[in-house]
């Protein structure tokens, strides 16, 4: 017989803020758990977040370096569609992919700025943005990413291309993604880049801080 599997672990843009809430919420508990010993541990965070790896599947380090790289991965495909469809051409004003991607960062930001709330600083994990953009899975994670979203939304395929661009750009900005207020500024200085020549309705804006055509600059 036919069969139908649920997989329950999956998470993208749209739930991103709902994990963080869950992780937030079960490294409380593991931290509780083991309060007691915290006078007599030598790295008591350390233990909080290994034991909340162990129970969630995942800690505070691994999250922030997996919205790191989507982050990036992100921006990677909107410099290449900003590329092909001309950023002054109106069909990168009502693509529907520019909408998805700009949601993406959207959620992303949302939620460091979740994480910052709560006190969350730090070096998480380091984010080297070029050496990133040189690593062969993550130049294989834009491609899928591309590839999946063009199926979604019934687009032209294409494969990244703007490496040499955007590592041109983060050389001016700074190589070093270490937590969510890093996080956050990369973004908003990815969109201003991405935003520099639009002159009429612009999506990223729009959608990135929910902000109305009349009230754009």
């Amino acid at each position: 017989e036919d069969t139908i599997s649920i997989n329950h672990n999956w998470f993208n843009g749209y739930n991103l803020s709902w994990v963080w809430d869950l992780l937030l919420r079960d490294y409380k508990e593991a931290k509780e758990y083991i309060e007691d010993i915290k006078d007599i541990c030598d790295d008591f965070e350390g233990l909080c977040q290994r034991n909340l790896a162990a129970n969630t599947g995942m800690n505070f380090n691994d999250f922030f370096i997996f919205i790191s790289r989507f982050s990036l991965a992100n921006v990677v495909e909107l410099y290449y569609l900003r590329g092909e469809l001309n950023s002054e051409n109106s069909i990168w004003h009502c693509s529907a992919i520019i909408k998805h991607f700009a949601l993406n960062l959207s959620s992303i930001r949302k939620t460091a700025l979740k994480m910052k709330s709560e006190g969350v600083k730090g070096n998480l994990g380091i984010i080297n943005l070029l050496e990133t953009l040189s690593d062969p899975k993550f130049l294989k994670l834009c491609t899928g990413l591309g590839r999946i979203y063009s199926v979604i939304h019934e687009e032209e395929n294409w494969s990244c291309t703007m490496k040499k661009a955007l590592m041109a750009d983060f050389a001016k900005y700074g190589s070093q993604v270490c937590s969510p207020e890093d996080l956050i500024t990369f973004i908003d200085y990815a969109v201003s880049k991405l935003s520099s020549n639009c002159d009429e309705q612009n999506p990223l804006l729009s959608v990135l801080y929910e902000i109305q055509p009349h009230e754009q600059n």
